[in-house]
């Protein structure tokens, strides 16, 4: 009986459980492959609404004050009461206006365009402070827009009339990778080696850089029986340098006028004085935005091939080439200008 049951136990031969093992491993590597490539797709999935859905509240933002710009508060009612008090108000805005041949930080016109230059400097500092370097002097990032506006608080019987000036303007995040070029050689001869080799040092270049922007808000303070005042920002309403996106790699703004055409009002030519030009500010009626960011990290597999780099077009003359494995993604606009124009 002990005999018989030992001859019905069936086992496995080494050959058979290597099969075993060959057909486990295959079967394991096709679930890796098929869960790599998914979670890659999956992770440039999400980059892309990362880019997208940050954009588009940047874009929100400034579409919400273009419009403002220009706005002037008529009041009808010019008497309040406040606290038991009667309080009565000019029916106009008592605010001295400033054009923009004063200064571009100073002027109070609707809006102005800057192309082309990072940072800003506030008009109560009293100071002309350089515009901030480039990563690259080939960048064209960014452009600057001042937007002015009015507004009214009854509430404040000392300054019932309001005007506000918002800045959207770039300044470069830090570098993370730098190429090394090497500088031209100083001497122009051979006559001392040691000095040329020091005066052909290489000079960092940095590579793949972006921008962020920033927001600053002022205030014009000009109590009722002043005739004069100046751009704050320290009101409670107010900020300085508010970070509102960064890895930014262009911010492009250009103005239109009710037939279409391209306006730029701070550009003077000798057939059109700067004054004069200054005028076309009031014709503007549309302000088209572009804007351009890039992924945080590597986003494709490899480079571009050679001759073929990945291009960022711009709204303008301002298509930009790109041999790096990041994801850029533009996000451009039109913004009806409201409240600029003949008889508003």
């Amino acid at each position: 009986m002990k005999k018989n049951t030992l001859k019905n136990i069936a086992g496995l031969t080494l050959i058979e459980i290597l099969i075993g093992v060959v057909i486990s491993s295959i079967m394991m590597a096709a679930m890796y492959t098929t869960y790599t490539v998914v979670n890659n797709s999956y992770g440039q999935v999400v980059d892309k609404a990362k880019i997208s859905r940050s954009g588009r509240d940047i874009v929100e933002m400034l579409m919400r004050d273009i419009r403002m710009a220009g706005f002037r508060y008529i009041l009808g009612t010019n008497q309040f009461t406040i606290g038991g008090e009667t309080h009565s108000y000019p029916t106009r805005t008592y605010l001295e206006f400033k054009s923009g041949h004063i200064s571009k930080s100073e002027t109070h016109d609707p809006i102005i365009i800057v192309k082309s230059e990072l940072g800003y400097t506030r008009a109560d500092l009293g100071v002309t402070v350089p515009p901030e370097l480039k990563h690259n002097p080939d960048d064209l990032c960014c452009d600057k827009i001042h937007i002015v506006y009015d507004d009214f608080n009854q509430n404040d019987t000392e300054q019932p009339y309001k005007r506000y000036k918002i800045t959207y303007y770039a300044k470069a995040d830090p570098c993370t990778e730098f190429k090394e070029v090497a500088a031209a050689d100083p001497a122009g001869d051979d006559a001392d080696p040691a000095a040329d080799e020091v005066g052909a040092a290489e000079t960092p270049i940095c590579l793949n850089g972006t921008y962020s922007i920033y927001k600053t808000f002022e205030s014009w303070i000009q109590v009722i029986d002043d005739s004069n005042g100046e751009w704050r920002p320290d009101c409670n309403e107010c900020y300085v340098d508010q970070k509102v996106r960064d890895h930014v790699v262009d911010m492009e703004f250009i103005l239109f006028d009710i037939e279409g055409r391209k306006i730029n009002p701070l550009e003077a030519t000798s057939e059109n004085p700067f004054e004069s030009n200054r005028q076309k500010i009031y014709d503007i009626r549309t302000v088209d935005v572009r804007l351009t960011f890039r992924s945080k990290r590597k986003f494709f597999k490899s480079d571009p091939r050679a001759g073929k780099p990945r291009k960022v077009k711009g709204i303008s003359n301002r298509t930009r080439e790109f041999i790096d494995r990041f994801f850029r993604d533009s996000i451009a606009v039109t913004v009806h200008t409201r409240n600029i124009g003949k008889g508003i």
